[in-house]
């Protein structure tokens, strides 16, 4: 049977959901007010662990269990979205993040430390939250615009992520006359981040995307005969080989993992490489702000790019730009803000590209129906990199200096540039966005 032109194009591009302009909509909201969240264990946690704890060789253990806690986070909240929906999924998760970062305030000012190492257990899911949304910008996206629907979700975490840290100096006077320590006032911000983005979520965040997403997903067809080796090649259709070509979940998850890891470990102990160096909490928190800006703000790229070329040659690119930023970290005078922050803007890009790529092969190659516990799955694998490099960063630095520290990153960082050039170069890939 002769198919027309009209027909052809219809079905490699097919039309877009009605509900996805609005669910992108609220998303990008929800994103914007828990943005701030985000950054205030990473501003202040090494220097609350540092000062609390009275070790440098601790001040990496915030950073391992609020994402430690973001690990278990996307457990339970893939498994509520798999169950009942993205919207009680996602907005349960925010109001426990916002009630974590409560409890970092109250530690802080009891100076309890058996509170607060729960307590940022507890916020880590917020963290976990913020990112399983991109997922949900997804859900209803057509193949072909899978990573730019991701990335505009997590561009919207710039604003808040960005303008988090410098708040900080705004928040801080008014929560000393309330008697919380300037160093606990991000948590303060997060606690009200987190709270708004529930009730965004849980209020607006309707027809629920994940839902909508299974119910427009026709029953799979029945088995056809095999044909003829190369017959599907020749008729011009995508056969079995090339489907096997395509980046599987695995692939998502290894690409997510070694652009987390080293990033993770970079940004841990910037904080405490600086104040070591005479640097007070407006020139962290600009840093900091900046790499955190980097991180996001190349998502509409990273999609366009994910989109087109495909995820492993994005992945190479996220390698090799995450091993630069490594090096130029590691050279770094010790006494140059300039420089680190290069390096941290560097590292953000080359993480964002790793994620964004991750993500889009990891949404292609799970369907609806098993999708969200595939995605908290693939989460876990990110917190647990994140963990392992927060957890590390404290010693390697404490025994031999944030040098040290930066050139283990650029070798781990290798761990996915080869590879992904290597497979790009010697397999023809199929787009992230079409490997479903």
């Amino acid at each position: 049977m002769t198919v027309s032109p009209q027909v052809a194009a219809a079905a490699r591009h097919p039309p877009e959901h009605p509900a996805q302009r609005r669910v992108l909509a609220v998303l990008v909201v929800s994103q914007l007010v828990s943005g701030v969240g985000l950054t205030a264990g990473v501003v202040v946690g090494a220097l609350i662990a540092e000062e609390m704890l009275g070790s440098t060789g601790l001040a990496g253990l915030p950073t391992a269990l609020f994402t430690g806690g973001s690990m278990l986070g996307a457990l339970g909240i893939a498994r509520l979205c798999q169950s009942w929906g993205r919207r009680p999924g996602l907005g349960l998760g925010y109001a426990v993040g916002a009630l974590g970062s409560v409890g970092v305030v109250v530690a802080v000012v009891a100076d309890q430390v058996a509170l607060l190492l729960p307590a940022l257990l507890v916020y880590g899911a917020g963290t976990a939250t913020n990112l399983l949304a991109r997922y949900a910008g997804a859900d209803l996206a057509a193949p072909e615009r899978r990573g730019r629907a991701v990335s505009r979700v997590l561009l919207a975490s710039t604003f808040g992520a960005v303008a988090g840290p410098n708040l900080v100096a705004l928040v801080g006077g008014p929560a000393e006359d309330w008697g919380v320590p300037r160093t606990a006032a991000p948590f303060l911000l997060a606690a009200v981040g987190y709270a708004v983005a529930a009730v965004v979520i849980g209020a607006l965040l309707r027809p629920d995307p994940l839902r909508s997403a299974r119910a427009a997903t026709p029953p799979p067809a029945p088995a056809e005969p095999a044909e003829p080796a190369g017959a599907a090649e020749r008729a011009g259709a995508a056969g079995p080989a090339d489907r096997s070509r395509a980046p599987g979940v695995a692939t998502g998850l290894w690409i997510m993992v070694l652009a987390q890891l080293p990033k993770v470990a970079l940004m841990t102990m910037v904080p405490v490489h600086l104040a070591a160096n005479g640097h007070g909490t407006g020139v962290i928190g600009l840093v900091v702000s900046l790499h955190i800006g980097a991180m996001f703000l190349p998502s509409p790229l990273s999609g366009l790019l994910v989109d087109r070329w495909g995820a492993l040659p994005v992945a190479a690119v996220s390698g090799v730009t995450l091993g630069a930023a490594a090096l130029l970290a590691g050279l770094a005078p010790a006494d140059s803000v300039p420089v680190l922050a290069a390096a941290l803007l560097l590292a953000g890009v080359g993480w964002n590209l790793g994620l964004v790529g991750g993500t889009a092969v990891v949404t292609a190659a799970a369907p609806p129906s098993r999708g969200a516990a595939t995605q908290g799955l693939a989460d876990v694998g990110l917190s647990v990199a994140g963990c392992t490099g927060g957890l590390l960063s404290g010693p390697v630095v404490a025994a031999g200096g944030y040098g040290t520290l930066a050139f283990g990153c650029a070798l781990v960082a290798l761990l996915v540039a080869l590879p992904a050039v290597r497979a790009a170069r010697t397999a023809r890939t199929v787009p992230a966005g079409k490997g479903r």
